[in-house]
């Protein structure tokens, strides 16, 4: 296939071999499909309309050109929208719908949003709240039928014509350079920051990512998506699914991805590392609440299929694997549809232990890492065994180089890195070199070419002995255990190392009921002595793992899960560390109080 050099010669690629269903949603309860023919009309019908609104490329600078605010959930409305920008000259400046009233405000007035396209009632309630406050702001459109702003409907209407020429003399003037979109990133500390990406940051990694999800044995070519496509990973995900021929179908909600994907049938979907535990975890009910033999069937399989590796060659191994397959991978694969092969894992780090599970279910994990301002991937793992290995992100994708600083730090170059933060030339230099960009994180890269990711520069803390502690590995190792949800190691600036967990309550509370503890609240279930020993000895059973200034002296159980909604996690389901250390002072603070010894223990 030629390669596509603007975002919007996907679409173009796609009429070459249209489809019936490229893009799906449920509307009242039933798929309904866009055909390829139905979603250029609707593209070539926006970008008129925006068009006869004034919508232009202005002075052709990035400062100077138009900017269309989205604030969408994932549904064809929003690729719709975002291809529809791109013909007009314009750049589409997408936000997660979560994002909180303040930061919406900061955003759309310092890109100074002309347009804006909200998809529900609860988006338009929010944005009426700061409306007032964003002088640039001409008019609001809706997907959804709501109150107080105009439905995007009213600006579908039949092509005038000479609209072919219109619009092509106006995407002529598009070069691969051009920035298509300004992102922000959500970021675990700070102001957000605006990643301009260009055409060819996007595209570049498009191929790219073919060569990873290209070759998997697809009968029906079909992908679910559900991960916000404000985030470049699964707009750019997108986008690969476009140029290779993919339909794709958008759950309802994130309550409903089980059933969407029942009904959708997908090959892959795209997911972050916490989605699969929580996938996990239902599986892991299923299987606590079977009796007899179907029970020590289900727990047999689970242990077979932690054993998993690449390429095992033990024929015995490889018989347990297939009656645990037939047995009860099967169920699972069926749970989804019957038809994953492969979930494409990004964001943070996936537990190994989930990582063999799945692929062992024949339901392949294939984990990358990258970066917004690198549009994302810089490595990844492929779908064929040679280019998969466990516990690392994968090997470089095609057209990227790089380096690991003295320090470790990994530094990228190649034509998938941003043009800059946008009006923020100072912070831009700070992290660009050379053409290298420096991504803070710090990794390894193995003689094989797989890279290995140990950490965040700046969440690496010295305690008051000197000795630095890098928190990321010891949480995802002691992560692997059922038990613990969510964790957070502490201890910059203090004598030992210390760690906040939430446990899993989906496996304590089960293991309560086991061990005689009458259930009530998880405040009371965290103080409880049988809890805190359960703890202890997962904590004891990791800590010789690790050197000993990484080992976890003391540990507190939390009661609440973080999340997004309470301000602990991003929208894409990082911790925000800071506030974290913030929200848990007095917590964390008891855990150096009175002896300031080093024996294990349990704070609560």
């Amino acid at each position: 296939m030629e390669k596509a050099a603007r975002l919007f010669d996907c679409i173009v690629a796609q009429a070459k071999a249209p489809k019936p269903d490229l893009l799906n949603a449920k509307v009242n309860g039933t798929w309904k499909a866009y055909s390829t023919r139905e979603a250029h009309d609707m593209i070539n019908q926006l970008a008129i309309s925006l068009l006869e609104m004034g919508v232009s490329a202005g002075d052709g600078t990035t400062e100077g050109r138009d900017k269309i605010g989205l604030i969408s959930s994932g549904r064809p409305e929003w690729l719709i929208t975002d291809l529809a920008v791109q013909q007009t000259g314009a750049i589409l400046v997408p936000l997660y719908p979560n994002t909180n009233c303040k930061e919406l405000e900061q955003i759309l007035n310092e890109a100074e949003i002309k347009y804006l396209f909200v998809s529900n009632q609860e988006l338009c309630d929010k944005i009426h709240q700061i409306i007032d406050k964003l002088p640039a702001l001409k008019a609001v459109y809706s997907f959804d039928t709501t109150e107080g702003f105009t439905n995007w409907s009213t600006l579908f209407k039949p092509l005038p014509e000479g609209y072919q020429e219109r619009i092509k003399t106006i995407s002529d003037t598009i070069t691969a350079d051009t920035v298509a979109t300004i992102i922000y990133t959500s970021g675990t500390t700070g102001r957000p920051k605006g990643v301009m990406l260009t055409h060819k940051n996007i595209m570049c990694n498009v191929w790219a990512c073919g060569d990873i999800l290209g070759r998997i044995p697809l009968e029906h070519q079909k992908a679910l998506s559900f991960l916000p496509l404000n985030h470049i990973f699964e707009k750019t995900c997108t986008y690969v699914y476009l140029y290779y021929g993919f339909s794709v179908f958008y759950a309802e909600s994130m309550e409903t991805i089980g059933a969407n994907m029942k009904e959708a049938k997908p090959d892959i979907f795209t997911a972050v590392p916490r989605l699969l535990e929580k996938v996990f975890e239902k599986i892991m009910v299923q299987g606590q609440k079977l009796q007899g033999f179907k029970r020590k069937v289900f727990f047999w399989s689970i242990k077979v299929a932690e054993e998993f590796e690449i390429g095992k060659t033990d024929w015995w191994y490889n018989i347990k694997l297939a009656i645990a397959d037939k047995l009860v991978y099967s169920k699972w694969r069926d749970a989804i549809g019957g038809n994953v092969r492969a979930i494409v894992i990004g964001s943070s780090a996936c537990p190994i232990k989930l990582e063999k599970i799945f692929t062992a279910a024949k339901m392949v994990v294939i984990e990358g890492y990258g970066l917004t301002e690198t549009s994302p991937v810089i490595a990844a793992n492929r779908y064929q065994e040679s280019g998969r290995r466990f516990g690392t992100v994968g090997q470089l994708v095609n057209g990227v180089e790089v380096q690991i600083a003295e320090d470790g730090e990994i530094l990228t170059k190649s034509d998938c890195v941003m043009v800059g933060y946008y009006k923020n030339p100072e912070m831009t230099a700070e992290v660009i070199t050379n053409g290298w960009f420096h991504t803070g994180d710090i990794g390894e890269l193995d003689k094989d070419g797989f890279l290995r990711i140990t950490d965040r520069k700046k969440e690496i803390f010295k305690t008051s002995g000197g000795k630095y502690v890098a928190p990321l590995p010891i949480e995802n190792k002691m992560k692997e255990n059922y038990f613990i949800e969510q964790m957070m190691v502490v201890g910059a600036e203090r004598k030992f190392t210390s760690a906040l967990i939430v446990p899993s309550y989906t496996h304590l509370q089960p293991w309560c009921v086991k061990n005689d503890i009458p259930i009530t609240t998880h405040q009371e279930m965290v103080k409880n002595p049988k809890v805190i020993a359960l703890y202890q000895s997962i904590i004891n059973d990791f800590n010789p793992e690790f050197n000993h200034v990484e080992q976890v002296k003391k540990v507190t159980l939390l009661p609440d899960e973080w999340s997004i909604d309470s301000g602990e996690l991003t929208p894409t389901g990082k911790m925000k560390r800071k506030i974290i250390t913030e929200k848990y002072k007095t917590e964390i603070d008891k855990m150096y109080t009175g002896e300031e010894h080093e024996n294990p223990s349990l704070v609560h």
